[in-house]
């Protein structure tokens, strides 16, 4: 535990939410154990001073009277929020208990260990792979964000790395494609402001609704959701038509050009227009914008890979800069995130190694795995065991999850023990059976690796935790120990692992990184930053299984029929981070309630008007919501931002509840943004404004 201070002083930490932007913070810690205020560093070359609005006022979070602060059994049926408190010896009891007999009865794979993105700390997020390997619990596949997105661009690149955010400084065109970067990555959007402002740079948004980015964009395009692919093919078809494709760029670094110009040769702004919803005018205008910009700089966002289509969509339009030769100029390129800069850092020193022969499950499929053995559906389970427990840290499936109400089935098991360790009181946690109290970022040690730019960064613990909450690594580790492990690393401190993975990894250690503040891992400027084999760019993908074998539209989207016209998307909302936000009374004020974004056009034929209640569902739910409506989106499309609870709705049901839980190809991944709906006006009266 940190010593108290005895007078308000700003220390340094990182920001540890699930953004590319992992902010170098400066924090006000206060007497007494509190902290004030949240400050980016402004030294730092991509925080800059800058925070998001949600954690500069991060202490309304810290300090929430909300927050769960000890040990708790439940007491009545799963999900009526009875409980009771217990200590952590009765806790650790329980739960070593029931574990040891599941493992027992049914082997270890009956354990599922499940965890994602609410750190991004290397020590207390991971901490609990560490766990799971030591007892060879089911190991599982984490979709919900990188997956297909990763697929797409390493088909392309080879890597993860791409041109340094902090060129569009040098941009003359920069193109924001499938991100709200004001919501979800503010630096970003900064960068693309300050071009704008000192070069006269063009921002364009590239978006299937008008988000608070596009608003701020000099051009908006509102092409339909998973259509991205057919835009950028037409934008490739036009650099070959018009003598625009950069042919020594492609001869030198990139693998089949000739092969690439034949197959773009029949995907032109007419074919692209059909499946777009944009006109061939915008398209074309847009083309010839793209490649006659040299300093083009294009920031790809995680919306362009949310469904069937989202390789796919992911590796065409990475593909521009090559075809154009952006990479070889300042300011030009394109990025998505970082990888490769920490790829030397021995992770596996906190979380070990997986074991092939272990069964791993999709996450994005919880669903199916905790109902196969009950529904017949066993494309998870394989031939191993049912889930007999599960331990979640780090995420909120009963919301965040695809295919709510087949979760929901699955946490409603009375055989399945289920231990949640988190900061309030979720969906997730109202179906435990065990709920545990954990520490916030700046009451633990961790360390964070950036997306957005290539800062290795500690956070130290810098106050106390409230009540009786523990950090991550010490409940895996006690957990562990109880079971039997013997491994030395299950009885050592955050700070400990921290000091350890950084040795190993050939750096100074804990304090020095500490002191440091963060080590700039950024890479040089390299006009063909890839990473196959030949050090090409790949248009030939390597895919099977139906997936395209050179950039295509996969044409694999859920799309509208009869039975259910609209296509609906549910990106994040402005003052939520998933659900990281969603118990701080600030953020939701300040996102009123769950809205239907939908146009005019649609509302007028259905008899909505803005405040009504409207029900939109597919086969697999309906979800009630209140109508509001809005420009910049086609009138086929609707759009829920979110993530909001499930008890937040109307009906009880959240928004995910319409989300297929089919896993995206090649890899598997969410498809969040894909999913064809029914729209109705509901059948009760007008919700007030």
């Amino acid at each position: 535990m940190p010593p108290l201070d005895q007078e308000a002083v700003f220390k340094s930490s990182a920001c540890p939410h699930d953004c590319p932007s992992t902010c170098a913070l400066e924090v006000e810690v206060l007497p007494g154990g509190k902290v004030g205020r949240f400050k980016g560093a402004a030294d730092h070359p991509y925080t800059r001073g800058v925070l998001c609005t949600k954690v500069a006022r991060y202490a309304d979070r810290v300090h929430a009277d909300n927050r769960l602060l000890h040990p708790m059994r439940r007491t009545g049926p799963k999900g009526s929020g009875q409980f009771e408190r217990i200590t952590w010896d009765e806790a650790m009891a329980e739960i070593i208990s029931r574990f040891s007999k599941i493992i027992a009865d049914h082997g270890p794979e009956a354990v599922w260990p499940y965890y994602y993105a609410g750190t991004m700390g290397w020590v207390q997020r991971d901490s609990i792979n560490g766990l799971r390997r030591a007892f060879g619990f089911s190991e599982q596949k984490g979709t919900f964000c990188v997956t297909l997105v990763k697929a797409g661009w390493q088909a392309g690149t080879g890597a993860e790395i791409g041109r340094d955010p902090q060129a569009m400084l040098d941009s003359d065109l920069i193109v924001i494609w499938g991100a709200n970067s004001i919501a979800t990555n503010i630096h970003s959007f900064a960068l693309a402001s300050e071009a704008r402002k000192k070069r006269g740079a063009k921002i364009i948004v590239i978006d299937p609704y008008r988000s608070p980015t596009a608003e701020q964009a000099d051009q908006h395009l509102a092409l339909l959701p998973g259509s991205d692919a057919a835009l950028a093919l037409a934008v490739m078809h036009v650099a070959f038509r018009d003598g625009l494709a950069d042919r020594e760029y492609l001869v030198r670094h990139t693998d089949l050009p000739e092969g690439l110009e034949a197959h773009v040769a029949a995907r032109g702004p007419e074919w692209a227009s059909a499946l777009t919803g944009l006109s061939v005018e915008a398209i074309e205008d847009f083309a010839k914008l793209y490649l006659t910009s040299k300093r083009a700089y294009l920031q790809m966002g995680y919306g362009v890979s949310r469904g069937r289509n989202g390789a796919a969509s992911v590796h065409a339009v990475s593909c521009l800069p090559a075809v154009s030769g952006a990479w070889a100029h300042k300011g030009g390129g394109a990025f998505w995130a970082y990888g490769n800069p920490y790829a030397f850092v021995k992770r596996s020193v906190v979380q070990g190694a997986p074991a092939p022969e272990t069964r791993m499950m999709d996450m994005s499929r919880i669903g199916v795995a905790l109902t196969g053995h009950m529904t017949g559906d066993r494309s998870e389970l394989g031939d191993g065991p049912p889930v007999m427990a599960i331990l979640v840290q780090n995420t909120n499936p009963m919301v965040v999850a695809p295919n709510t109400n087949l979760v929901r089935q699955g946490f409603a098991r009375e055989d399945l023990f289920c231990v949640v360790h988190e900061h309030f009181m979720t969906d997730t946690a109202l179906m435990a059976d065990i709920v545990l109290p954990a520490t916030q970022f700046v009451e633990h040690d961790d360390l964070y690796a950036a997306a957005s730019h290539a800062s290795l960064q500690v956070g130290p613990a810098l106050i106390p935790a409230p009540g009786e909450a523990r950090a991550n690594i010490e409940v895996n580790n006690e957990i562990a120990r109880r079971l039997g492990a013997t491994d030395p690393k299950f009885s050592k401190s955050a700070r400990e692992m921290i000091d350890e993975m950084l040795i190993a990894s050939g750096l100074d250690g804990y304090e020095d990184l500490r002191d440091r503040r963060w080590l700039d891992l950024t890479p040089p400027h390299d006009p063909a930053p890839f990473g196959h084999a030949d050090k090409k760019f790949h248009f030939a993908t390597g895919w099977a299984d139906g997936m395209p074998m050179l950039p295509d539209y996969a044409g694999l989207d859920d799309r509208p029929d009869a039975d259910h016209p609209f296509r609906m998307i549910a990106p994040p909302a402005r003052n939520f981070l998933n659900t990281s936000f969603t118990h701080v009374a600030r953020w939701r004020q300040k996102e009123g309630k769950p809205y239907l974004r939908l146009t005019a056009v649609t509302a007028d034929a259905h008899g909505i008007q803005t405040g009504d209640l409207v029900e939109i569902g597919n086969g697999r739910g309906t979800v009630l919501l209140t109508a509001q409506i809005a420009t910049g989106q086609a009138d086929g499309v609707l759009v829920a931002e979110g993530l909001w609870g499930n008890g937040d709705f109307k009906g009880g049901t959240g928004i995910n509840s319409l989300v297929s839980d089919e896993a995206g190809r090649p890899n598997g991944g969410a498809l969040f943004h894909d999913t064809k709906v029914w729209l109705r006006r509901a059948e009760i009266a007008s919700v007030a404004e």
